[in-house]
């Protein structure tokens, strides 16, 4: 059977490296399905990795992407036939962005026929991570309140809905205007512009100077290190990503702002991870998708999987709003 996928044989420009090649699927394995896939995102964490900041561990040639969803069509012999047909998440396995992925049958996640395709393939990275962060890494409590930059990003967004579902108090720290109404309708509690506000001084003013509980940094630099200087001696300080691409000073944030620190990865989460407990944060994530308590980025533009330039380039539009899909079939 004729694959179709997106793969990069060096580091750089995803735009110049990720080329699109034809292949041969190959026999599945005992506990493997095949999945043809509908849809995947393009996530930043999706060209993280081709720009070659995780060089030490990428093994090239690789197939891109992280996440997206698809119908079973074949299964290995030690699995039922009763899964072909079922719509699934294929993850952990191979890249997702090709028309066939194989996937080991405990890495499989069903999806509900009440969760459309738009919504399930962005049911991983973010919203796992965000859960998992909240419920379990950091044990976020009611009454917390938190501290985070990178204010308009999808993960963000997950936070403010969050927080009404936990009980946390987050404060968002952005860059312009653009969203403050729609992150306070989701559920955070302040928004701060830093390029029009001390970012130190009001957040000082709302916890009466005792700063916050939690800071979670995406950013990194000198914006990661503000976020230290406004927590709590005692608080906890958690590096989520590096989106400036600088690394904020550990001894500094440790030291003499005397916070606890960690970092997180949801690749290092998942090894750790049981089997059992992977699936159960799934349930209680889809449990909150179908009880309409987590709502997912609209779609802003779909596009055919092998016009994946125009894709890329949509998601570096700086006036995009929504997710970004590669699709097979795609229809809007």
């Amino acid at each position: 059977m004729e694959n179709e996928i997106l793969q990069y044989c060096q580091f750089g420009d995803p735009l110049k490296v990720l080329k699109l090649y034809k292949s041969e699927v190959t026999p599945l394995k005992d506990t493997e399905v095949l999945v043809k896939m509908i849809s995947s995102p393009i996530n930043p964490s999706d060209l993280i990795p081709i720009k070659g900041s995780y060089a030490h561990r990428t093994q090239l040639p690789c197939i891109a992407g992280y996440e997206g969803v698809g119908i079973v069509v074949a299964v290995g012999s030690r699995v039922t036939s009763s899964l072909i047909g079922v719509r699934v998440l294929p993850l952990r396995g191979e890249g997702t962005w090709q028309q066939f992925v194989k996937c080991p049958i405990e890495y499989l996640i069903r999806v509900p026929s009440t969760i459309n395709d738009d919504i399930a393939c962005q049911l991983y990275i973010n919203p796992l991570t965000a859960w998992v962060i909240c419920t379990e890494y950091l044990n976020l409590q009611k009454g917390n309140t938190i501290l985070m930059n990178a204010g308009g990003s999808v993960i963000a967004r997950i936070f403010s809905q969050l927080s009404n579902i936990v009980g946390f108090k987050l404060i968002l720290v952005i860059r312009n205007d653009q969203y403050v109404g729609e992150l306070l309708d989701l559920g955070a509690w302040k928004i701060i512009n830093s390029s029009l506000s001390n970012v130190h001084e009001v957040v000082m003013d709302i916890t009466l100077n005792k700063g916050v509980n939690v800071s979670i940094d995406s950013v990194g630099g000198e914006s990661g290190e503000l976020l230290g200087k406004c927590t709590k001696k005692g608080g906890q300080y958690l590096s989520l990503g590096l989106l400036s691409g600088k690394q904020v000073n550990w001894k500094k944030i440790s030291n003499e702002y005397k916070l606890n620190t960690q970092l997180f990865s949801l690749r290092i989460w998942n090894q750790k991870s049981s089997i059992e407990g992977w699936q159960y944060k799934f349930e209680e994530l889809i449990n909150l998708i179908l009880n309409k308590k987590l709502k997912l980025m609209d779609i802003n533009n779909k596009y055919d999987f092998k016009d994946y330039e125009s894709a890329l380039n949509g998601v570096l539009c700086s006036e995009r709003k929504g997710k970004i899909i590669l699709a097979h079939n795609p229809m809007m």
